[in-house]
């Protein structure tokens, strides 16, 4: 089994990587939780493959379990399913002491972890992500929240798991769009940080070669996401690095209701608009743009959108977290593999759209 520690002063914990790890869930969660109520919250599609097993395995090692089924998407994670978790984790009497597995991609992880975080001012979690998308990024990092009307994650903590647990076969059940979904993460992660992981992905030249080289992959970007995470708990300086294409990408997400893209695709979208317009300012090498085509291309993913209603793209990102009065922070490439985060004023926000 693979293993990272995320060191931070305070809450610091593991992360498991190992392929088959699902199976043996119970017996793991036993190493690090000495109560008997667990609450596993899910959606519909992962409660098909893997809510069955899971609660089985869990209760096989003596725990009293209880399972939330949600339905799927990004409109779950809102305010209203977030108050009926709440209701539901009272009438099964959770307390401080009891434990919540969240179980799923990025909506549950950030839904469910919400809802540890805040009632009873904090219960214990796990994070168990069966997207690549949540084993590479989400699910690492603290971050949990909820969705407005008006945006994505607008009400939210940051409230670390007590562990991670990564089982890359879980991604073999995944619908192919959302493996490359996750992809764009992936991708991310060497544009801005490991030149020789974006290399490698070029050299794939089948689903069957990346899931065979999957865990080394998870493991990479694991590596490089725990490493920001301790320098920056709280996503004020270097941890932003982690947003290229994700002031666009949130953006686009929310021009189209959160109904024509997913978040990868979006992110995707937003790293190439980005890219395209930084390299022709001169601030990006030449040749990056067409390597970022290339590999966007290679996993599936589009990469170009036009986007006509600039003001209402604008009125999004004016929603930004890391907006700083009048100045925001966005993620650029020097080349590939090296990003940085650049401080502009809002109003120059449209040169990069």
């Amino acid at each position: 089994m693979k293993e990272l520690r995320v060191n931070l002063c305070e809450n610091s914990y593991a992360i498991y990587i190992k392929k088959g790890l699902f199976n043996y869930i119970g017996e793991e969660i036993k190493k690090i939780y000495n109560n008997k109520k667990v609450v596993i919250i899910t959606d519909e599609n992962v409660d098909k493959f893997y809510g069955k097993i899971i609660k089985s395995n869990l209760e096989k090692n003596d725990f009293n379990v209880y399972k939330i089924v949600l339905k799927p998407g990004e409109k779950t994670k809102s305010v209203d399913e977030l108050l009926k978790i709440y209701d539901k984790l009272l009438d099964f009497g959770v307390t401080r002491e009891d434990l919540i597995i969240t179980l799923g991609g990025g909506v549950i992880g950030d839904l469910g972890g919400f809802a540890a975080a805040t009632l009873f001012r904090g219960i214990h979690f796990v994070q168990v992500p069966t997207s690549l998308l949540a084993q590479i990024d989400s699910s690492i990092g603290g971050k949990v929240a909820v969705d407005l009307p008006r945006g994505k994650n607008l009400v939210g903590s940051f409230y670390h798991p007590k562990a991670v647990f990564i089982d890359p076969n879980m991604l073999k059940t995944l619908e192919k769009r959302f493996l490359y979904d996750g992809m764009a993460e992936v991708i991310k992660y060497g544009c801005i940080r490991d030149k020789k992981l974006f290399n490698d992905l070029l050299k794939y030249n089948s689903e069957e070669e990346l899931f065979n080289n999957l865990e080394d992959i998870i493991y990479t970007c694991c590596s490089i996401k725990k490493e920001i995470v301790e320098k920056d708990e709280k996503d004020t300086g270097e941890r932003m690095i982690l947003n290229f294409g994700h002031t666009i990408g949130h953006a686009i997400e929310k021009y189209f209701n959160f109904e024509k893209y997913t978040h990868g695709e979006a992110v995707a979208l937003g790293m190439y608009e980005i890219t395209k317009k930084s390299e022709k300012m001169g601030i990006t090498d030449k040749g990056a743009l067409q390597l970022l085509k290339k590999i966007l291309v290679q996993y599936q993913l589009e990469y170009e959108i036009n986007l006509e209603n600039k003001e209402k793209i604008l009125e999004a990102i004016s929603l930004d977290k890391k907006n700083k009065g009048e100045f925001m922070n966005v993620v650029l490439l020097k080349k590939i593999g090296e990003g940085f985060i650049k401080e502009i004023k809002r109003e120059e926000m449209i040169n990069f759209i």
